[in-house]
């Protein structure tokens, strides 16, 4: 391999065509299904779907065979098949995947920016869903094409790029058994969907917090009544949602405490835990926009790293049954409906422990309350296995060449459903989980970006981890 060529194949790719379809692929609010119901209807998923499949067809990859698959009331799927160049044929393959659907707008985007409005401003592209993750199908194809130009060896590579993911990939086990005889088994697994650190080396994520939540209500009348009548003989729904968030999360400390939602932590875990801290100092709490005068919940920054990514972690992400403040009347409102996530820790069953929360939550409701609990989501977290030696020479090769620093380890507090789901199907198989969310890049929030310098960093390290598992033999 020529490194300096390769980079600059993929750069050129990503100056020329890659960012251009970026740019127009912000511009499109395709939703998750979870945040726009009525997504079939509005269209917006089959224009990014029809963006990407345009591009990817496009490019000069001999052989290559893609398929826009629609599963009925499915999102769609994007399925590429890449043929072996140098290597033999069989079930062996290397699968890299991606998704394409984004989360909603969210509100505080700066004047100058918005979701759906993209902004190129350096080296970074601003808008909703560049790095998360309409990317990873340009990143899969520029390091295939890159190999493909220097006529080196790569295994067949199939590039499935989902549209449910931001909703947990509730579609996704569905295409997985209706693609089962033409995906093969993999023995690599590449993901392009993580974070990063900084954006200085290859970082790999080696673990992944599972999700539950949903809808929790509680109601207490059966229309608002006038405050000053009621208040002190009807309780508060709020009130009562306090007492019940309380049995989940201290809140003073912010600690879940059931400990039927934690798990021991590996000491391998612990130890990264550490080495990370040793690269990244009080980055650990900087990447995130505080206000001034704000500290993070806990001084030692090894903590912090494990409460993100080992430990349950509560978050109420909506709420219904709140009048505005302009409209907000003198009234005991008859109920409060709050959306509730919980991230779990990586091991721990997702499915269950949303079991446990529902009963947790209803079990004998303050006042007699009517309490309830829909669970929305169960996605499982992953725990990444040994890195076999080949792989561990090659992302240290790849992280010193691309990047110019060796590569880190850390787990990530986010889920990818798909991980945990492969990791069950294909034991044997090894996972590169990377990507290009690092500070301030802000995924799922306002002033989301990409950082560009990364993406093309990363494609090329995905080109070597390619290039040197043909190598392998594996």
């Amino acid at each position: 391999m020529n490194p300096q060529q390769l980079q600059t194949f993929i750069d050129r790719l990503w100056d020329s065509q890659i960012v251009p379809r970026l740019v127009e692929y912000i511009r499109i609010p395709n939703k998750s299904p979870m945040f726009d119901a009525e997504w079939a209807e509005h269209g917006h998923m089959d224009r990014a779907v029809a963006l990407l499949e345009s591009w990817a067809r496009s490019q000069p990859v001999p052989g290559m065979e893609l398929e826009v698959v629609r599963l009925p009331g499915r999102t769609p799927l994007i399925f590429i098949d890449i043929p072996g160049q140098g290597t033999p044929a069989g079930d062996d393959c290397v699968l890299l995947y991606g998704h394409l659907d984004k989360q909603p707008e969210m509100t505080g985007w700066s004047e100058r920016l918005g979701p759906w409005t993209p902004v190129l401003e350096g080296d970074r592209l601003y808008g909703r869903g560049g790095a998360d993750d309409g990317y990873s199908i340009f990143a899969a194809l520029a390091a295939i094409g890159a190999l493909q130009e220097q006529k080196l060896p790569h295994a067949r590579c199939v590039v499935m790029i989902e549209a449910c993911e931001e909703s947990g990939s509730y579609d996704l086990p569905y295409y997985v058994d209706h693609l089962a005889s033409r995906l093969g088994r993999p023995s690599l697994v590449i993901c392009l969907d993580s974070g990063c650190a900084n954006y200085d080396q290859l970082w790999l994520t080696t673990s992944l917090r599972g999700l539950t939540g949903g809808n929790l209500r509680v109601q207490v009348l059966r229309e608002g009544v006038h405050s000053g009548a009621a208040s002190g003989v009807v309780p508060s729904s709020f009130r009562i949602l306090r007492q019940l968030l309380s049995r989940v999360e201290d809140e003073a400390s912010g600690r879940i405490l059931p400990p039927e939602l934690h798990v021991e932590i590996p000491a391998q875990r612990v130890e990264q835990a550490r080495d990370s801290v040793a690269v990244l100092g009080g980055v650990v709490a900087a990447m995130f926009p505080m206000m001034p005068g704000m500290r993070p919940v806990n001084d030692d920054l090894a903590e912090l790293v494990l409460n993100r990514t080992w430990r349950p972690a509560l978050s109420v992400t909506g709420v219904d049954g709140l009048p505005p403040l302009a409209s907000a009347g003198n009234v005991l409102r008859p109920y409060t409906t709050v959306k509730l996530s919980l991230r779990l820790p990586p091991t721990l069953d997702a499915v269950r422990a949303g079991e446990f929360l529902k009963q947790l939550l209803e079990h004998d409701p303050p006042y007699g309350a009517q309490v309830s609990f829909e669970v929305e989501k169960a996605s499982a977290g992953w725990n990444a296995p040994p890195l076999s030696s080949w792989l561990e020479r090659s992302v240290d090769a790849a992280s010193r060449e691309f990047f110019g620093a060796p590569p880190a380890y850390l787990g990530e507090g986010g889920s990818i459903p798909f991980m945990g789901m492969l990791g069950e199907k294909f034991p044997a198989a090894q996972f590169l989980i990377t990507g290009v969310l690092g500070p301030g890049s802000n995924a799922h929030g306002p002033n989301e970006f990409l950082h560009i310098p990364t993406g093309k960093r990363v494609s090329a390290c995905v080109a070597q981890v390619l290039a040197d598992h043909a190598r392998s033999g594996t």
